[in-house]
């Protein structure tokens, strides 16, 4: 089984149900070292007249220093099969141990970066822009008391879809 190169704007599927409640895995470095984790946050569209993502990861995840020190990362959709390997991604952190052999799963490298190989689908994905969600922007107050109580505010990356690859069977 391998990959194959699908043109981004042909995908078929609803975003606010592969993210929210199937999951990602954002995956990032090299294959020397690399990490993933689980997001149920993000977003899919245009912007800057690139086919992007948005996705958001706390402070203390250990994948935020991959990403934030790489160019690409990518975000893997491995579907509700895998939901046991997505809770762990999501609740183990990736230093000390390989986390993503731990999870029963296997890196793969593409475009210089890490994905995962189990994934029916895998966006590369370069970075154009960050920021950290700032209290004082809620517009809905309820939003900062309700998934901040650490005040552990999430960076938000936007990035440039690249490239997409679609499982072969």
């Amino acid at each position: 089984m391998g990959f194959r190169e699908t043109d981004t704007e042909t995908l078929m599927f609803n975003p606010f149900t592969k993210i929210g409640k199937e999951w990602l895995l954002i995956t990032a470095g090299d294959e020397k070292k690399c990490n993933t984790m689980t997001a149920s946050w993000g977003g899919m569209g245009v912007m800057w007249g690139k086919n992007a993502v948005t996705v958001y990861i706390r402070p203390q995840r250990y994948t935020k220093e991959f990403v934030d020190s790489n160019e690409y990362f990518t975000i893997s959709v491995l579907g509700e099969k895998y939901r046991k390997e997505l809770g762990y991604c999501g609740k183990v952190t990736g230093k000390g141990i390989d986390k993503i052999k731990e999870a029963g799963l296997t890196p793969c490298f593409v475009d210089g970066t890490a994905g995962i190989a189990e994934a029916d689908m895998i966006m590369v994905c370069r970075k154009m822009y960050h920021d950290t969600i700032k209290p004082e922007c809620f517009d809905d107050d309820q939003n900062d008391a309700r998934w901040y109580p650490d005040k552990d505010y999430h960076t938000m990356y936007i990035a440039e879809v690249v490239k997409t690859l679609i499982r072969e069977d």
